[in-house]
């Protein structure tokens, strides 16, 4: 019999007693009326070893248990964090008493008892009645080093959540975001809306998609890698100001910074161009740094960032020279080809403004500390954005950065149809996106036909910026449940590494 046997086992020998004592293993439900958070907000100047009059009916998953005789201590987690319980043979009936040799952990108690600040100074809960409330059969990962695998982890994040407050506490701070970045939009006029993510044509980025097929109708469809073209047409509509807060899914590569399905924030204003926009994306970081921190600084990686605006401006030559030490506009063809050459950059069909971009990603990325912004990019870069009022050879796009990372794609939006059909069936024709042809999405030309204002448009990472103002390095320890490559078939040695990986994890002593 294994060890993990063995703990199952004892598990099920506590679970039978529930049944032969007639206590409910997994009742209905349970009248909390207070969490470790409020309890310890409110109690937080109480003196040491002084009792409140207040009853508290608490409930939370037993992770630690110290059992000394008379007197049991209970380490009880819910959302917030641990409340320390004390159950005393002389409080607590001997019904109640008897249970608590007879738990695990890993199960979920409800208490109920008075609120006291213990000789050393801990908020705890003196015990006056144990209601069980759901039966753990498999043991958990250790409190104090949480799961070390991490694999494990992302798979099994429930888990990890259960046993590190501080990944829980990048959840709630992830949901606090998305808040401030709703009331920014809200502020300003924007109305929420939702777009498709089943699609019968992909566009709006240069992504390879997902692909499904409808049984009903009996045809293709694709996940959204962008919610772009709906969100226009809303424009072409009569909506002014427009965003929504979307999943795209985008078949390529994974990396730390990029996940096949990612959380996205899109937005169109009509009768603003991309200067406009630059104020926005500067407006919604330097509100959710000011309202997380009460100070626009943030240390990522060890670094300070200052979200204050303005922030730094440079074109993209502009940073090529600065950066790079390159001047592009004294560069012949054949020069850019060799320099892109010497970076090991192969560019199947080469285009001047696809290799200064190319040269920018080479020379620059690393060194974009930022906040920065690095407007007016080549016009080959993209076949959605309006050519620069001031230089043809340019488009009005803006993405700015920090810690090397694009932080968001803004653009002066196109909006000619003629220019627009044009363009769209040129990348049809040189099959780009990684060799994914991009379907001529006629309907959206059409749309444009009608007219559609000037506007401008923004996209931006929710996870990515998420990752800055927690302070993490990989997007994975971001997304809930991230997308991971399929797990091998467990043959018996793999059972048995499993075994061996899991109960690293798990105390010496279930109880002590």
């Amino acid at each position: 019999m294994s060890r993990l046997e063995e703990y199952e086992e004892s598990r099920r020998n506590n679970y039978n007693y529930l049944l032969e004592n007639k206590i409910e293993p997994y009742p209905y439900e349970f009248n909390r009326t207070h969490t470790s958070k409020n309890i310890k907000e409110k109690y937080s100047t109480l003196e040491a070893d002084k009792f409140t009059t207040e009853e508290a009916s608490y409930a939370g998953r037993l992770l630690l248990f110290r059992n000394i005789g008379k007197i049991i201590f209970l380490d009880l987690y819910d959302s917030y964090g641990k409340m320390q319980v004390v159950a005393k043979d002389d409080t607590l009936s001997k019904e109640d008493f008897d249970l608590l040799q007879h738990v695990d952990k890993g199960d979920i108690l409800g208490v109920r008892g008075k609120i006291f600040k213990t000789k050393r100074g801990e908020i705890s809960i003196e015990a006056e009645s144990i209601i069980f409330l759901s039966k753990a059969f498999l043991p958990l990962p250790d409190k104090f080093h949480g799961l070390s695998d991490p694999e494990l982890r992302y798979r099994k994040r429930y888990l990890d959540l259960m046993t590190n407050q501080d990944v829980k506490d990048v959840f709630y701070k992830r949901a606090e975001i998305l808040s401030i970045i709703r009331e920014v939009f809200a502020k300003r006029g924007f109305l929420e809306v939702e777009t498709p993510l089943l699609q019968p044509l992909y566009g709006g980025a240069n992504a390879r998609p997902f692909v499904t097929e409808s049984f009903v109708w009996k045809r293709k469809l694709y996940l959204s890698i962008s919610p772009e073209l709906y969100l226009k047409r809303l424009l072409v509509g009569g909506f002014d100001k427009v965003y929504t807060i979307c999943k795209n899914f985008r078949n390529e590569g994974v990396d730390k910074s990029h996940n096949p399905e990612f959380t996205m924030v899109e937005a169109y204003e009509a009768y603003k161009d991309y200067n406009s926009a630059i104020d926005l994306i500067e407006e919604i970081y330097e509100t959710i740094a000011l309202r997380l921190f009460n100070t626009t600084k943030i240390v990522y990686q060890d670094k300070e960032y200052d979200f204050k605006r303005p922030w730094k401006k440079l074109t993209m030559k502009q940073a090529l020279l600065e950066f790079g030490k390159v001047d592009v506009d004294k560069l012949s063809d054949d020069q850019i080809k060799e320099m892109l050459k010497e970076h090991k950059v192969v560019l199947e069909d080469y285009k001047r403004g696809l290799g200064i971009s190319e040269l920018f990603e080479v020379l620059c990325d690393e060194h974009l500390s930022g906040p920065i912004h690095i407007i007016d990019h080549p016009k080959e870069t993209t076949p959605l954005c309006k050519l620069h009022r001031d230089d043809k050879t340019l488009i009005e796009r803006n993405e700015p950065y920090m810690h090397g990372m694009e932080l968001a794609n803004i653009y002066s939006e196109l909006n000619d149809p003629n220019i627009q059909e044009e363009l769209m069936y040129d990348q049809k024709d040189q099959g780009r996106a990684k060799g994914e042809s991009h379907p001529v999405d006629t309907d959206y030309i059409e749309s444009l036909k009608y007219g559609m204002p000037p506007a401008y448009g923004i996209g931006f990472g929710v996870d990515r910026l998420v990752m800055l103002f927690t302070n993490s390095q990989n997007i994975r320890d971001v997304i809930l449940f991230p997308m991971l490559r399929e797990e091998d078939g467990k043959t018996e040695s793999e059972e048995k590494k499993w075994d061996r990986i899991w109960l690293q994890n798990v105390l010496s002593v279930i109880k002590t």
